[in-house]
């Protein structure tokens, strides 16, 4: 009788996968197995040293390789001037209502001067450089080394892979004359608060930071203007750093009036 789908045995590969690690000691251990966890360069500089640690003296060297991704990313980026980046989750399938969006959103921008900086991911990172592509503008695309490969998006005219965080951050803001930040996960709200921290701290000027959709933001803005403000952990003029729309145009409207491309200065 033929082998059904139901009763084939299983791959050996799969079976041979250690289990998701519970402590620090057992993620160690994984990540001795090649097929189950990759090293990236960010892991590796942020993890704290051990006493036998063969990484830890080469910590001061990393600072090089550091530096040139830096350098790279300058120059790569030095002629984006009106750059406008875009944040959400990069699991938003193509048929969901907040990738239309973003691409219609982009679209715009483009149309009007501006170019697209995204992560260069899925979901509405790709919406958002599909916008600007479709409109025969610049689209930027800033990826990251994951240990789980993330792929660059097919709508890219401009193309960056970093292997630092941080260096990647630094991209966004130096380049971004403003932040659209549509719904996404814990990336999307770090990339926001940065931001907000940013602008609140006065590292960076003439930043307009949009929510895109009031129904996901709704709780988060309930919280902190009931909780953060009420705590006197936040002044109230910094619930105006935030601009709340359900709109493309309107995020376009919002941009041009307010935002100083090419003047953004840096303090401190």
């Amino acid at each position: 009788m033929a082998e059904t789908q139901a009763n084939k045995p299983k791959k050996k590969r799969d079976a041979a996968k250690p289990a998701e690690p519970k402590t620090v000691a057992e993620a160690r251990k994984a990540e001795k197995v090649p097929e189950y966890w990759r090293l990236t360069d960010d892991e590796i500089l942020l993890r704290s040293p051990e006493p036998e640690d063969e990484f830890k003296t080469s910590d001061s060297w990393r600072v090089f390789r550091i530096m040139g991704e830096f350098v790279a990313g300058f120059d790569e980026l030095a002629t984006i001037t009106h750059g406008i980046s875009i944040f959400g989750s990069a699991r938003t399938r193509e048929d969901h209502p907040m990738y239309e969006a973003a691409r219609e959103t982009a679209k715009l921008l483009a149309e009007n001067g501006f170019e697209v900086i995204t992560g260069g991911g899925p979901g509405i990172m790709e919406a958002a450089n599909r916008g600007a592509f479709e409109a025969g503008k610049t689209s930027v695309g800033c990826n990251i080394e994951l240990p789980f490969e993330q792929v660059p998006n097919p709508y890219l005219t401009k193309s960056l892979t970093f292997k630092y965080f941080m260096v990647r951050k630094t991209m966004f803001i130096k380049y971004s004359n403003a932040y659209i930040i549509f719904p996404g996960g814990f990336g999307t709200m770090d990339e926001l608060f940065e931001a907000l921290t940013l602008i609140q701290t006065r590292k960076i000027r003439n930043f307009p930071v949009v929510l895109f959709g009031s129904q996901y933001w709704r709780g988060l803005l309930a919280w902190i203007t009931s909780t953060m403000l009420n705590e006197g952990n936040i002044n109230p003029e910094d619930l105006s750093l935030l601009y709340l729309t359900d709109s493309p145009k309107d995020v376009v409207d919002f941009i041009v009036k307010t935002s100083s491309a090419g003047t953004k200065k840096v303090t401190g």
